[in-house]
């Protein structure tokens, strides 16, 4: 890093008052307009005023997720990768996958002490240990590169190359999402999280029953022999059907995503690049369309996130308890941003980044600083523990306010 921990230590108690001043005007003011934004959106959806009521978050949710995110992503990320920069920016995904595996052990380590209430072990586990590495990092981006007197530079630069490393590896943390997590979070066997068993039905019908006219007029060994081809073929589509249902590839291919693929390839490609995303391009009006759009996506996404919030923590905070609750909380915004801390350290005395870039080290320190992912709480509603993770969810953005400020300051006190 640029400046070793012990140091800034250091310098924090040789009175650098001013510098200690601007570190906290840089990291209390972009988490400030968030939450100022989120609070009109409480406003807005409380009973006072009621203009963003439950369905109209939905749609908005709705909205943000299938065109305006993808629109900020495909725009932003395909103007500023290159094939140079692809090889240059691998570490990102890798950080993502750290970042999981060191929080999965620190929740490990939290539900073993806390033991949690059965059967949310797991459960506790995954809340954990999935940061939200997408929606918070890019509001925080915007926000801090919208002051033009950042510390990161020119405030297009600023916000470009962050939200461009924000984006290259959101399409990790999808694969993540539908496949560690979904399996974490799968109930008990023949349970429920209610505790109620689990009603299987019926998947195959006995042919032993058959009616007498259901039974096959042909005999031949030619229809057998064709039956034969019918049913291996059948077992290939069922096999093939199987296997995507158990990779979650129709869940794991979301509109995100499919925007960082065409960003990457088209970005990637100077021939292609050139015809669509430079501002001399043939197409860049559709290239400019999705960046007005993709302005769209942080106010709309703060407004809905603080609409949500007024429904408050719900039914799943009595199920969790307060003790399991709090340790969450605890885990995640204490414990794992120390070990994210020290994984970005070695990995930078390594050299597995480009020197000299802060606003890289910046978004790798982000990814393991964020609060509980939000797509967790979608994926845990496909389980059947959706409103154990809503609970979650609301009080871990509630004191993330405090916790992602405290951060920033230390981040960038290293950093500059």
């Amino acid at each position: 890093m640029e400046r070793s921990l012990l140091a800034v230590i250091t310098d924090g108690q040789s009175g650098s008052g001013e510098s200690i001043f601007a570190s906290m005007k840089f990291a209390v003011l972009p988490i400030a307009k968030v939450f100022t934004m989120c609070f009109l959106g409480f406003l807005m959806a409380s009973k006072c005023v009621n203009i963003l009521p439950a369905n109209g978050r939905k749609l908005l949710n709705g909205l943000v997720f299938s065109l305006l995110l993808p629109c900020l992503i495909f725009s932003q990320l395909g103007r500023a990768i290159t094939w140079q920069k692809l090889l240059e920016w691998w570490f990102i995904p890798v950080n993502i996958i750290l970042a999981t595996i060191l929080g999965s052990l620190v929740g490990l380590l939290v539900a073993s002490i806390v033991r949690p209430p059965y059967p949310y072990f797991k459960f506790t586990v995954i809340h954990v240990g999935i940061g939200n590495i997408g929606n918070i990092p890019l509001v925080l981006i915007a926000a801090l590169c919208r002051d033009k007197s950042n510390p990161f530079g020119d405030s297009d630069k600023c916000s470009q190359d962050g939200n461009a490393y924000i984006s290259f590896g959101q399409w990790v943390g999808a694969i993540i999402l539908y496949t560690y997590v979904f399996q974490m979070l799968a109930p008990p066997p023949g349970e429920t999280f209610d505790g109620a068993e689990e009603v299987k039905l019926p998947t195959k019908i006995s042919v032993n029953n058959s009616a007498p006219d259901q039974v096959p007029l042909l005999t031949s060994k030619d229809a057998e022999t064709t039956s034969h081809e019918s049913l291996k073929q059948g077992q290939l589509i069922g096999h093939l059907c199987h296997l995507v249902e158990k990779l979650k590839i129709k869940q794991v291919f979301q509109p995100p995503i499919i925007a960082s693929i065409l960003a990457i390839v088209i970005g990637a490609v100077p021939a292609l690049k050139h015809f669509i995303l430079t501002d001399d391009a043939p197409l860049f009006f559709f290239t400019d369309s999705c960046l007005i759009l993709g302005e769209a996506m942080i106010p709309c996404i703060l407004l809905a996130l603080g609409g949500n919030l007024v429904d408050g923590p719900g039914a799943g905070s009595k199920r969790l308890g307060l003790r399991t609750t709090a340790a969450i909380i605890f885990g995640r915004l204490v414990l794992v941003p120390p070990a994210g801390l020290g994984i970005v350290t070695v990995a930078d005395k390594l050299g597995l980044f480009p020197r000299g870039d802060k606003m890289f080290k910046f978004v790798l320190l982000l990814q393991h600083t964020m609060p509980t992912s939000v797509l967790s709480g979608a994926v845990a509603s496909l389980r059947g523990c959706g409103k154990e993770a809503a609970s979650v969810l609301f009080w871990v953005h509630i004191f993330a306010v405090f916790s992602m400020a405290g951060w920033i300051i230390l981040y960038l006190r290293i950093l500059f």
